[in-house]
């Protein structure tokens, strides 16, 4: 009973009219986050997952108020001991923080009530460097692509080369690119427009942007949007599984069937490797002359400025390749790759 009370003055003490359980309001957080729409799918499910063991953990009938520095040092370290990293830790951590930012606002707890910012030792990811390819890396992987005849023709999806060129050679995140429209694709402005749609949303205000449709993409994607295996409808990569048009959430067993053919082990390479790709390749090129600055680049890659490309997307390989364009020509290559390529064809 004294604890009770003495709550009770708290609560009035701060002019707190509300109360709530950690478990009914994380319900109520992430009603509001999908409601607001500014958050993906994919964000909402892994916050849901983070909450959700915050709640086996700390328990899901205690009061906001009732969480403690301690309470949360203890969950940090519970999450990292059943062997999830530091990074995926930190989101964790970064799920509740925003729980508690929500309930300061609507006056759950007080004004800068927050035990996870109080926190001083935060858990974090390890830095290394992103994997990446060179440009005759890509080169060959792009003709695998080009060359790759799947097992069975009548359930492949039919645009496996132009999906891992476009992928390449744009720089897209994997969603952007999934999600393209085939109108997103403008051959008069020789542009790729990576813009909102009803498939997926963009992940910044800096997302919505048109990048160069480079030479060697133009040249794969009229083949395919004029050709044969045309898209029928408007997603430029369209998945027909269901008998209705949709986006392709999951195309990991396809790259692995590619990345095979040229060496690489099932899960070795991602579709964010060629985003990596493309930024390391682009600081490569020549811009009237001059190298193409990282500012350049980084809006390229939908960023507000360089700095992820010095920090994150801007790699130096072994291989000097200046060019006016981004492009992956096995050609320019074929002595260096010749006993490779010769497996592929």
């Amino acid at each position: 009973m004294e604890e009770l009370d003495a709550a009770r003055r708290g609560r009035a003490l701060h002019g707190l009219t509300r109360q709530a359980t950690l478990a009914n309001f994380a319900r109520e957080h992430l009603i509001a986050k999908a409601k607001a729409g500014k958050t993906g799918e994919q964000w909402l499910a892994a916050a849901e997952t983070h909450l959700a063991r915050a709640i086996a953990y700390l328990g899901g009938g205690r009061d906001l108020n009732s969480v403690t520095v301690a309470d949360i040092r203890g969950f940090s370290t519970h999450v990292m001991s059943t062997g999830l990293s530091g990074g995926t830790a930190r989101h964790h951590l970064n799920s509740l923080s925003n729980l508690f930012r929500r309930a300061q606002a609507e006056g759950y707890v007080p004004a800068g009530y927050n035990p996870v910012g109080s926190l001083m030792e935060k858990p974090s990811a390890r830095r290394a460097e992103a994997r990446w390819l060179e440009v005759p890396q890509a080169a060959l992987l792009l003709e695998g692509a080009r060359t790759y005849k799947p097992k069975r023709a009548d359930i492949a999806v039919p645009f496996a080369y132009p999906l891992l060129a476009t992928l390449l050679l744009t720089g897209g995140r994997p969603s952007e690119v999934l999600g393209l429209e085939v109108d997103d694709v403008s051959f008069d402005r020789r542009t790729v427009t990576f813009r909102p749609n009803t498939w997926r949303r963009l992940k910044t205000e800096t997302s919505f942007r048109s990048v160069p449709l480079w030479p060697q993409l133009e040249e794969v994607l009229r083949a395919y949007v004029f050709g044969s295996d045309a898209p029928p409808g408007r997603l430029l990569f369209p998945s027909l599984r269901t008998g209705r048009e949709a986006m392709i959430t999951d195309c990991r067993k396809l790259l692995d069937a590619i990345a095979a053919r040229v060496g690489y082990q099932p899960r070795e390479l991602n579709l964010y490797v060629f985003r990596h790709t493309y930024c390391a390749a682009r600081l490569q090129t020549l811009d009237r002359g001059a190298p193409v600055s990282e500012f350049t680049a980084g809006r390229e890659l939908g960023h507000g400025g360089a700095a992820l490309v010095r920090r994150v997307y801007g790699h130096l390989g072994q291989v000097r390749h200046r060019s006016e364009v981004v492009e992956y020509r096995v050609e320019q290559f074929a002595q260096a790759l010749h006993e490779r390529l010769a497996g592929l064809r």
